[in-house]
């Protein structure tokens, strides 16, 4: 049964969800790797792998999401509890431009307080002072805002867009598999809403890239599920730019699970090339997995490292404190045999 679907794969035919969970369970690791480096290959024949020069800034950690797996939230009277000031939000941006960086990633929780209008005035007060794109708020974010504010969706995003809004990231999908979610996460929102803020920003002209996080209470067949739905929700609308699957970090969290180890991660990144056909790019995860890992991903299917991410919190929160200047990552990708290229958050060369 598997030689047949290797055999398929080999030949970059589809597979379906059966398939994939046969592939994933039962193929050799090495023999995943090689399916996948030759999907690369075919998706990108020159040896190139790129990067970005970005700053995760986190406006708030307040969160009422109360998601098990999270280190970096507070409740909203801990002395911990912050909002950024749009002062200390200069500061950050500054220095990210003044390193070469090309954008930011605008993240926080979902904070109770906060209503639309905050949102926009930060984005209009980045806009009116920087030159720099913003790659902001993930879909559990936007679907709290859009219920808080009793607007669609649709609406919440357009307001976003017009404000400075320019991508998405695929944060909160966790594993799109709503009997994890209810486990994980109880109050985020389900994975057919995490969804339809993805299609939504597609259908108005936004570009997302899109996310795993497992390592935890999933099993096979969920990380399966995920790779379904996103593949279909691409095939539908063609707006995912990239997808990034990254371990769960067990440290100072309330969830307790066995680490990931770096093969189970790699098989994950492999199966994720193979099964993800419509997506052109997939991003390996330095940040979870240390620059070594990073360096062997790229041959399991991953063809870009992501940021060097001048700033970090939510991981780094959790306990793992991997930093890679950009200069470190360009040696990092030549000494594995690849040239390096800088991007933007459309995969456009840039420099």
């Amino acid at each position: 049964m598997v030689d047949n679907i290797i055999k398929k794969t080999a030949s970059n035919e589809r597979i379906n969800y059966k398939e994939a969970l046969t592939l994933f369970t039962d193929a050799d690791t090495l023999v995943l790797a090689d399916l996948a480096d030759k999907r690369r290959k075919t998706l990108h024949p020159k040896p190139v792998v790129t990067y970005v020069v970005d700053r995760n800034i986190n406006y708030t950690n307040v969160c009422v999401s109360g998601c098990l797996f999270c280190a970096f939230y507070r409740p909203l009277n801990h002395p911990d509890a912050y909002i950024i000031s749009k002062k200390e939000l200069k500061k950050k941006i500054e220095e990210t431009l003044s390193l070469g960086g090309t954008q930011i990633l605008l993240q926080g929780g979902m904070h109770p307080l906060l209503d639309l209008d905050f949102y926009t005035d930060l984005l209009h007060y980045i806009k009116d002072n920087f030159s720099i794109h913003i790659h902001g708020f993930s879909p559990p974010e936007i679907a709290f805002l859009s219920e808080k504010s009793s607007i669609s969706i649709r609406n919440t995003i357009n307001r976003l867009i017009n404000a400075g809004l320019n991508s998405i990231p695929g944060g909160g999908a966790e594993i799109l598999a709503d009997e994890i979610r209810k486990r994980v996460s109880p109050n985020k929102c389900t994975s057919g809403k995490w969804l339809e803020v993805m299609k939504t920003a597609h259908k108005c002209g936004l570009k997302t890239t899109a996310t795993m996080m497992f390592g935890h209470i999933e099993k096979p067949n969920h990380i399966i599920e995920h790779l379904m739905k996103i593949r279909g929700l691409q095939d539908e609308t063609g707006g995912f730019t990239a997808f990034i699957p990254w371990t769960f970090q067990p440290d100072n969290t309330r969830l307790q699970a066995q680490k990931a180890t770096a093969a189970e991660y790699l098989r994950v990144l492999a199966l994720s090339r193979l099964v993800l056909d419509n997506i052109p790019n997939i991003q390996a995860s330095w940040v979870t997995q240390g620059d070594k890992i990073a360096q062997i991903a790229l041959a399991f299917g991953a063809n870009d490292l992501g940021s060097t991410m001048i700033e970090e919190n939510v991981v780094a929160a959790a306990g793992v404190r991997f930093r890679l200047p950009k200069k470190e990552m360009v040696r990092l990708i030549q000494d594995a045999g690849y040239t390096a290229v800088q991007r933007d958050c459309f995969y456009n060369s840039i420099g």
